[in-house]
Protein backbone atom coordinates (compact mmCIF):
# COMPACT_ATOMS: atom_id res chain seq x y z
CA UNK A 1 0.00 0.00 0.00
CA UNK A 2 1.36 3.41 -1.00
CA UNK A 3 1.30 5.97 1.80
CA UNK A 4 0.63 9.60 0.91
CA UNK A 5 2.43 12.38 2.80
CA UNK A 6 1.88 16.11 2.29
CA UNK A 7 4.49 18.58 3.53
CA UNK A 8 3.17 21.90 4.89
CA UNK A 9 5.92 24.48 5.47
CA UNK A 10 5.82 28.21 6.06
CA UNK A 11 9.06 29.90 5.11
CA UNK A 12 12.26 29.57 3.08
CA UNK A 13 14.18 27.88 5.90
CA UNK A 14 11.23 25.63 6.69
CA UNK A 15 10.97 24.63 3.02
CA UNK A 16 14.65 23.65 3.05
CA UNK A 17 14.20 21.51 6.16
CA UNK A 18 11.10 19.86 4.69
CA UNK A 19 13.04 19.10 1.50
CA UNK A 20 15.79 17.34 3.46
CA UNK A 21 13.22 15.14 5.20
CA UNK A 22 11.38 14.38 1.95
CA UNK A 23 14.67 13.44 0.29
CA UNK A 24 15.27 10.91 3.05
CA UNK A 25 11.68 9.66 2.78
CA UNK A 26 12.31 8.93 -0.89
CA UNK A 27 15.11 6.59 0.20
CA UNK A 28 12.88 4.55 2.52
CA UNK A 29 11.82 1.02 1.51
CA UNK A 30 8.10 1.73 2.00
CA UNK A 31 6.29 3.05 -1.10
CA UNK A 32 5.41 6.72 -0.56
CA UNK A 33 3.60 9.35 -2.58
CA UNK A 34 4.89 12.79 -1.60
CA UNK A 35 3.51 16.27 -2.21
CA UNK A 36 4.16 19.77 -0.88
CA UNK A 37 2.20 22.90 -0.02
CA UNK A 38 4.48 25.84 0.88
CA UNK A 39 2.42 28.39 2.81
CA UNK A 40 4.85 31.31 2.48
CA UNK A 41 6.69 32.26 -0.69
CA UNK A 42 6.99 30.27 -3.88
CA UNK A 43 8.46 27.09 -2.39
CA UNK A 44 11.41 27.08 -4.79
CA UNK A 45 13.36 24.67 -2.57
CA UNK A 46 10.92 21.90 -3.48
CA UNK A 47 12.15 22.17 -7.06
CA UNK A 48 15.16 20.08 -6.01
CA UNK A 49 12.90 17.04 -5.61
CA UNK A 50 11.70 14.67 -8.30
CA UNK A 51 8.07 13.57 -8.22
CA UNK A 52 7.05 15.94 -5.41
CA UNK A 53 4.44 18.31 -6.86
CA UNK A 54 3.32 21.56 -5.25
CA UNK A 55 -0.42 21.05 -5.02
CA UNK A 56 -1.84 24.49 -4.22
CA UNK A 57 -1.56 28.25 -4.73
CA UNK A 58 1.69 29.94 -3.71
CA UNK A 59 2.55 33.62 -3.51
CA UNK A 60 5.53 35.76 -2.57
CA UNK A 61 4.55 38.17 0.22
CA UNK A 62 6.26 41.48 1.13
CA UNK A 63 7.43 40.31 4.56
CA UNK A 64 9.23 37.23 3.28
CA UNK A 65 7.65 35.37 6.19
CA UNK A 66 8.85 37.61 9.01
CA UNK A 67 5.51 39.15 9.99
CA UNK A 68 5.92 38.20 13.65
CA UNK A 69 8.70 40.77 13.97
CA UNK A 70 6.90 43.78 12.59
CA UNK A 71 3.23 44.79 12.57
CA UNK A 72 3.87 46.92 9.49
CA UNK A 73 5.05 43.80 7.66
CA UNK A 74 1.86 42.00 8.69
CA UNK A 75 -0.24 44.88 7.37
CA UNK A 76 1.58 44.81 4.04
CA UNK A 77 1.05 41.07 3.79
CA UNK A 78 -2.65 41.52 4.49
CA UNK A 79 -2.86 44.14 1.76
CA UNK A 80 -1.07 41.75 -0.61
CA UNK A 81 -3.73 39.10 -0.08
CA UNK A 82 -2.56 37.01 2.89
CA UNK A 83 -6.03 35.98 4.08
CA UNK A 84 -7.39 34.90 0.67
CA UNK A 85 -4.18 32.94 0.11
CA UNK A 86 -4.54 31.08 3.42
CA UNK A 87 -8.18 30.31 2.63
CA UNK A 88 -7.30 28.92 -0.80
CA UNK A 89 -4.48 26.84 0.68
CA UNK A 90 -6.79 25.43 3.34
CA UNK A 91 -9.35 24.47 0.70
CA UNK A 92 -6.59 22.73 -1.27
CA UNK A 93 -5.50 20.91 1.88
CA UNK A 94 -9.02 19.67 2.59
CA UNK A 95 -9.36 18.35 -0.95
CA UNK A 96 -6.05 16.51 -0.68
CA UNK A 97 -6.96 14.93 2.67
CA UNK A 98 -10.17 13.48 1.22
CA UNK A 99 -7.99 11.15 -0.84
CA UNK A 100 -6.34 9.81 2.33
CA UNK A 101 -2.88 10.66 3.61
CA UNK A 102 -0.77 12.14 6.36
CA UNK A 103 0.48 15.67 7.01
CA UNK A 104 4.06 16.67 7.83
CA UNK A 105 3.87 20.19 9.30
CA UNK A 106 7.18 22.09 9.33
CA UNK A 107 7.49 25.47 11.01
CA UNK A 108 5.28 27.04 13.67
CA UNK A 109 1.66 27.01 14.80
CA UNK A 110 0.32 27.90 11.33
CA UNK A 111 1.14 24.59 9.59
CA UNK A 112 0.54 22.74 12.87
CA UNK A 113 -2.96 24.22 13.19
CA UNK A 114 -3.78 23.55 9.54
CA UNK A 115 -2.60 19.96 9.93
CA UNK A 116 -4.94 19.49 12.88
CA UNK A 117 -7.78 21.30 11.10
CA UNK A 118 -7.44 18.99 8.10
CA UNK A 119 -8.68 16.00 10.09
CA UNK A 120 -5.72 13.86 9.01
CA UNK A 121 -3.01 12.28 11.12
CA UNK A 122 0.06 14.48 11.28
CA UNK A 123 3.57 15.01 12.60
CA UNK A 124 5.20 18.31 13.51
CA UNK A 125 8.76 19.54 13.00
CA UNK A 126 9.02 22.60 15.26
CA UNK A 127 11.58 24.94 13.73
CA UNK A 128 10.45 28.28 15.16
CA UNK A 129 10.52 27.74 18.91
CA UNK A 130 13.18 26.63 21.36
CA UNK A 131 13.37 26.61 25.14
CA UNK A 132 16.68 28.43 24.73
CA UNK A 133 14.71 31.62 24.07
CA UNK A 134 13.61 31.46 27.73
CA UNK A 135 16.24 29.43 29.55
CA UNK A 136 19.46 27.50 29.18
CA UNK A 137 21.02 24.67 31.16
CA UNK A 138 21.83 27.07 34.00
CA UNK A 139 18.31 28.48 34.41
CA UNK A 140 15.89 31.12 33.18
CA UNK A 141 17.09 34.07 31.09
CA UNK A 142 15.97 37.65 31.79
CA UNK A 143 12.60 38.16 30.08
CA UNK A 144 12.60 41.20 27.81
CA UNK A 145 9.36 42.85 26.72
CA UNK A 146 8.93 40.49 23.78
CA UNK A 147 9.08 37.46 26.06
CA UNK A 148 7.26 38.89 29.11
CA UNK A 149 4.09 36.81 28.55
CA UNK A 150 6.05 33.59 28.87
CA UNK A 151 6.48 34.12 32.60
CA UNK A 152 2.97 32.65 32.93
CA UNK A 153 3.85 29.43 31.12
CA UNK A 154 6.23 26.57 31.78
CA UNK A 155 7.24 26.11 28.15
CA UNK A 156 8.12 28.12 25.06
CA UNK A 157 5.05 26.50 23.52
CA UNK A 158 1.70 27.97 24.55
CA UNK A 159 -0.97 25.65 26.03
CA UNK A 160 -2.97 25.62 22.79
CA UNK A 161 0.16 24.61 20.85
CA UNK A 162 0.82 21.85 23.37
CA UNK A 163 -2.78 20.69 22.95
CA UNK A 164 -2.29 20.40 19.20
CA UNK A 165 0.88 18.37 19.78
CA UNK A 166 -0.83 16.12 22.37
CA UNK A 167 -3.77 15.39 20.08
CA UNK A 168 -4.22 11.69 19.35
CA UNK A 169 -3.82 12.37 15.61
CA UNK A 170 -0.35 13.83 16.18
CA UNK A 171 1.99 10.88 15.58
CA UNK A 172 5.26 12.61 16.42
CA UNK A 173 6.82 15.94 17.38
CA UNK A 174 10.40 16.76 16.43
CA UNK A 175 11.69 19.82 18.34
CA UNK A 176 14.81 21.61 17.23
CA UNK A 177 16.96 20.74 20.27
CA UNK A 178 17.31 18.44 23.26
CA UNK A 179 16.28 21.04 25.85
CA UNK A 180 12.96 21.66 24.09
CA UNK A 181 12.30 17.94 23.60
CA UNK A 182 12.88 17.25 27.29
CA UNK A 183 10.48 20.04 28.28
CA UNK A 184 7.70 18.83 25.97
CA UNK A 185 8.09 15.24 27.16
CA UNK A 186 7.10 16.40 30.66
CA UNK A 187 3.63 17.16 29.27
CA UNK A 188 3.17 13.72 27.67
CA UNK A 189 3.77 15.15 24.20
CA UNK A 190 5.28 12.57 21.80
CA UNK A 191 8.46 14.64 21.41
CA UNK A 192 11.47 12.87 19.95
CA UNK A 193 15.01 14.18 20.27
CA UNK A 194 16.25 13.36 16.77
CA UNK A 195 18.34 16.50 16.23
CA UNK A 196 17.99 19.47 13.91
CA UNK A 197 17.70 18.81 10.14
CA UNK A 198 19.42 22.09 9.33
CA UNK A 199 22.71 20.45 10.34
CA UNK A 200 22.37 17.80 7.63
CA UNK A 201 24.10 18.00 4.24
CA UNK A 202 27.02 20.04 5.60
CA UNK A 203 29.58 17.33 4.99
CA UNK A 204 33.21 18.33 5.49
CA UNK A 205 35.39 18.84 2.46
CA UNK A 206 39.06 17.99 2.08
CA UNK A 207 41.49 20.57 0.73
CA UNK A 208 45.22 20.94 0.71
CA UNK A 209 44.75 23.90 3.01
CA UNK A 210 43.52 21.69 5.82
CA UNK A 211 45.85 18.75 5.41
CA UNK A 212 48.43 18.24 8.20
CA UNK A 213 51.04 20.99 8.16
CA UNK A 214 54.42 21.50 9.62
CA UNK A 215 54.31 23.55 12.83
CA UNK A 216 55.63 26.69 11.16
CA UNK A 217 53.07 26.48 8.36
CA UNK A 218 50.26 26.08 10.86
CA UNK A 219 51.50 29.02 12.95
CA UNK A 220 51.49 31.25 9.90
CA UNK A 221 48.22 30.18 8.32
CA UNK A 222 45.49 32.57 7.24
CA UNK A 223 42.69 33.72 9.46
CA UNK A 224 39.55 32.69 7.56
CA UNK A 225 36.36 34.68 8.09
CA UNK A 226 33.08 33.75 6.41
CA UNK A 227 30.65 36.52 5.51
CA UNK A 228 26.93 35.70 5.75
CA UNK A 229 24.84 38.67 4.52
CA UNK A 230 21.55 36.76 4.26
CA UNK A 231 19.59 35.84 1.17
CA UNK A 232 16.61 38.16 0.71
CA UNK A 233 16.90 41.27 -1.47
CA UNK A 234 16.95 44.16 -0.99
CA UNK A 235 17.95 43.59 2.65
CA UNK A 236 20.92 41.42 1.69
CA UNK A 237 22.54 44.37 -0.13
CA UNK A 238 22.17 46.68 2.88
CA UNK A 239 23.63 43.92 5.06
CA UNK A 240 26.52 43.56 2.62
CA UNK A 241 27.41 47.25 2.94
CA UNK A 242 27.46 46.93 6.73
CA UNK A 243 29.55 43.75 6.65
CA UNK A 244 32.09 45.43 4.35
CA UNK A 245 32.51 48.16 6.96
CA UNK A 246 33.30 45.44 9.48
CA UNK A 247 35.76 43.85 7.04
CA UNK A 248 37.48 47.20 6.50
CA UNK A 249 37.89 47.70 10.24
CA UNK A 250 39.33 44.21 10.67
CA UNK A 251 41.88 44.81 7.91
CA UNK A 252 42.93 48.09 9.51
CA UNK A 253 43.35 46.38 12.87
CA UNK A 254 45.30 43.54 11.26
CA UNK A 255 48.06 45.86 10.03
CA UNK A 256 49.37 46.24 13.58
CA UNK A 257 51.40 43.08 14.26
CA UNK A 258 50.64 43.35 17.98
CA UNK A 259 46.94 43.02 17.23
CA UNK A 260 47.11 39.87 15.12
CA UNK A 261 48.16 37.29 17.70
CA UNK A 262 46.24 34.49 19.35
CA UNK A 263 47.44 32.67 22.46
CA UNK A 264 46.85 28.93 22.19
CA UNK A 265 46.87 26.25 24.91
CA UNK A 266 50.41 25.46 25.96
CA UNK A 267 51.44 29.12 25.74
CA UNK A 268 52.00 28.95 21.98
CA UNK A 269 51.41 32.09 19.97
CA UNK A 270 49.92 31.96 16.49
CA UNK A 271 50.47 34.87 14.15
CA UNK A 272 48.05 35.13 11.24
CA UNK A 273 49.90 36.33 8.16
CA UNK A 274 46.89 36.69 5.84
CA UNK A 275 43.21 37.41 6.02
CA UNK A 276 40.81 35.44 3.85
CA UNK A 277 37.15 36.45 3.65
CA UNK A 278 34.72 33.94 2.16
CA UNK A 279 31.46 35.61 1.10
CA UNK A 280 28.75 32.94 0.96
CA UNK A 281 26.17 34.40 -1.43
CA UNK A 282 22.79 32.78 -2.00
CA UNK A 283 22.66 30.86 -5.32
CA UNK A 284 19.64 32.91 -6.36
CA UNK A 285 21.61 36.18 -6.32
CA UNK A 286 24.00 37.56 -8.94
CA UNK A 287 27.57 37.98 -7.69
CA UNK A 288 27.90 41.12 -9.81
CA UNK A 289 25.50 42.92 -7.46
CA UNK A 290 28.06 42.57 -4.66
CA UNK A 291 31.07 43.81 -6.64
CA UNK A 292 30.44 47.56 -6.87
CA UNK A 293 30.63 48.17 -3.09
CA UNK A 294 33.91 46.23 -3.05
CA UNK A 295 35.58 48.25 -5.79
CA UNK A 296 34.34 51.47 -4.19
CA UNK A 297 36.30 50.52 -1.07
CA UNK A 298 39.51 49.83 -3.01
CA UNK A 299 39.25 46.09 -3.56
CA UNK A 300 40.72 44.94 -6.86
CA UNK A 301 39.46 41.92 -8.76
CA UNK A 302 42.22 39.41 -9.43
CA UNK A 303 42.53 36.60 -11.96
CA UNK A 304 45.93 35.41 -10.71
CA UNK A 305 45.41 32.76 -8.05
CA UNK A 306 48.09 32.07 -5.48
CA UNK A 307 48.48 28.57 -4.07
CA UNK A 308 46.69 29.73 -0.93
CA UNK A 309 43.81 31.18 -2.97
CA UNK A 310 43.32 27.85 -4.75
CA UNK A 311 42.35 26.29 -1.44
CA UNK A 312 39.26 28.51 -1.41
CA UNK A 313 38.35 28.51 -5.09
CA UNK A 314 35.44 26.34 -6.17
CA UNK A 315 35.49 26.88 -9.88
CA UNK A 316 34.27 29.04 -12.72
CA UNK A 317 32.04 31.86 -11.55
CA UNK A 318 33.74 32.65 -8.24
CA UNK A 319 35.18 36.17 -8.02
CA UNK A 320 38.40 36.93 -6.16
CA UNK A 321 39.37 40.35 -4.83
CA UNK A 322 42.45 41.55 -2.99
CA UNK A 323 43.27 44.46 -0.70
CA UNK A 324 46.52 44.79 1.25
CA UNK A 325 47.03 41.49 3.13
CA UNK A 326 43.49 40.36 2.53
CA UNK A 327 41.75 38.19 -0.05
CA UNK A 328 37.98 38.15 -0.49
CA UNK A 329 36.22 35.46 -2.50
CA UNK A 330 32.63 35.84 -3.65
CA UNK A 331 30.95 32.49 -4.25
CA UNK A 332 27.43 31.20 -4.67
CA UNK A 333 28.50 27.58 -5.14
CA UNK A 334 30.65 26.84 -2.09
CA UNK A 335 28.32 27.40 0.88
CA UNK A 336 29.25 24.26 2.82
CA UNK A 337 32.95 24.91 2.31
CA UNK A 338 32.55 28.51 3.48
CA UNK A 339 31.11 27.21 6.74
CA UNK A 340 33.62 24.40 7.19
CA UNK A 341 36.82 26.31 6.38
CA UNK A 342 36.17 29.43 8.45
CA UNK A 343 37.45 30.24 11.92
CA UNK A 344 34.72 32.80 12.57
CA UNK A 345 31.78 34.40 10.74
CA UNK A 346 30.47 37.92 10.34
CA UNK A 347 26.81 37.04 10.16
CA UNK A 348 23.55 38.78 9.34
CA UNK A 349 21.58 35.68 8.42
CA UNK A 350 19.13 33.30 10.03
CA UNK A 351 19.56 29.63 9.21
CA UNK A 352 23.11 30.03 7.85
CA UNK A 353 24.26 31.56 11.15
CA UNK A 354 22.71 28.71 13.12
CA UNK A 355 24.40 26.15 10.87
CA UNK A 356 27.76 27.86 11.33
CA UNK A 357 27.35 27.90 15.11
CA UNK A 358 26.23 24.27 15.02
CA UNK A 359 29.65 23.36 13.62
CA UNK A 360 31.13 24.62 16.88
CA UNK A 361 32.28 28.02 15.63
CA UNK A 362 31.74 31.60 16.81
CA UNK A 363 29.73 34.16 14.87
CA UNK A 364 29.76 37.94 15.27
CA UNK A 365 26.71 40.00 14.35
CA UNK A 366 25.75 43.66 14.02
CA UNK A 367 21.98 44.32 13.72
CA UNK A 368 20.76 45.87 10.49
CA UNK A 369 17.59 47.64 9.41
CA UNK A 370 15.57 44.57 8.49
CA UNK A 371 13.00 43.39 7.79
CA UNK A 372 14.72 40.23 9.05
CA UNK A 373 17.98 41.08 10.76
CA UNK A 374 16.82 43.81 13.13
CA UNK A 375 18.02 44.46 16.72
CA UNK A 376 15.08 42.36 17.93
CA UNK A 377 16.05 39.48 15.64
CA UNK A 378 19.69 39.70 16.75
CA UNK A 379 18.66 39.65 20.42
CA UNK A 380 16.44 36.62 19.86
CA UNK A 381 19.16 34.85 17.88
CA UNK A 382 21.58 35.50 20.73
CA UNK A 383 19.13 33.88 23.14
CA UNK A 384 18.85 30.90 20.80
CA UNK A 385 22.59 30.44 20.23
CA UNK A 386 23.98 31.68 23.54
CA UNK A 387 27.71 32.45 23.80
CA UNK A 388 28.34 31.23 20.25
CA UNK A 389 26.87 34.48 18.87
CA UNK A 390 28.51 37.75 19.87
CA UNK A 391 26.30 40.75 19.10
CA UNK A 392 27.96 44.15 18.68
CA UNK A 393 26.40 47.55 18.18
CA UNK A 394 28.45 49.04 15.34
CA UNK A 395 31.23 48.00 12.92
CA UNK A 396 33.97 49.79 14.86
CA UNK A 397 33.65 47.25 17.68
CA UNK A 398 34.37 44.24 15.49
CA UNK A 399 38.21 44.20 15.57
CA UNK A 400 38.31 44.26 19.37
CA UNK A 401 35.58 41.61 19.62
CA UNK A 402 37.56 39.42 17.22
CA UNK A 403 40.87 39.92 19.02
CA UNK A 404 39.31 39.16 22.40
CA UNK A 405 37.72 36.03 21.00
CA UNK A 406 40.80 34.63 19.28
CA UNK A 407 43.02 35.19 22.32
CA UNK A 408 40.79 33.12 24.59
CA UNK A 409 41.08 29.38 23.82
CA UNK A 410 38.91 28.45 26.81
CA UNK A 411 36.12 30.62 25.43
CA UNK A 412 36.52 29.06 21.99
CA UNK A 413 36.23 25.59 23.52
CA UNK A 414 33.08 26.61 25.38
CA UNK A 415 31.65 27.99 22.11
CA UNK A 416 32.46 24.75 20.27
CA UNK A 417 30.68 22.64 22.88
CA UNK A 418 27.75 25.04 23.13
CA UNK A 419 27.07 25.16 19.39
CA UNK A 420 27.13 21.41 18.93
CA UNK A 421 24.90 20.89 21.96
CA UNK A 422 22.28 23.43 20.84
CA UNK A 423 22.11 22.34 17.18
CA UNK A 424 22.74 18.63 17.61
CA UNK A 425 24.43 15.99 15.50
CA UNK A 426 23.88 15.49 11.75
CA UNK A 427 21.45 12.85 10.56
CA UNK A 428 18.19 14.28 11.92
CA UNK A 429 16.44 14.18 8.54
CA UNK A 430 17.19 10.48 8.12
CA UNK A 431 16.06 9.67 11.67
CA UNK A 432 12.81 11.61 11.20
CA UNK A 433 12.16 9.97 7.82
CA UNK A 434 12.72 6.49 9.22
CA UNK A 435 10.29 7.21 12.04
CA UNK A 436 7.65 8.65 9.70
CA UNK A 437 7.90 5.84 7.16
CA UNK A 438 7.23 3.35 9.95
CA UNK A 439 4.59 5.20 11.97
CA UNK A 440 2.67 6.66 9.03
CA UNK A 441 1.99 3.22 7.60
CA UNK A 442 -0.56 2.35 10.26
Amino acid sequence: MTVKILSLSNGHGEDAIAVRILQELQQQPHPLELAALPLVGLGQAYGQLDNVPIIGPVKSLPSGGFIYMDQDQLWRDLQAGLFPLILQQYQTLRQWVKQGGFILAVGDIVPLFLAWLSGANYAFVGTAKSEYYLRDEQGQLPLTQMWRWYRYFDSIYFPWECWLMKNSRCRGVFPRDTLTAQTLQKYSIPALDFGNPMMDDLEPITTRFHQPHLEQEERQRSLVITLLPGSRPPEVYHNWDLILQEVHNIIQGFTDPNQGLMVLPGNHVRSYQRLVFLAAISPGLELSSFCEPLTALGWQESSDLTQADLNFYWGHGDLIFSLEKATLILTNQGFNACLRLADVALAMAGTATEQFVGLGKPAIAIPGTGPQFTPTFADNQHRLLGPSLIVGQNPTEIPEILRSLLRNPDRLQLIAENGKRRLGQPGASRRIAEYLSTNFTF
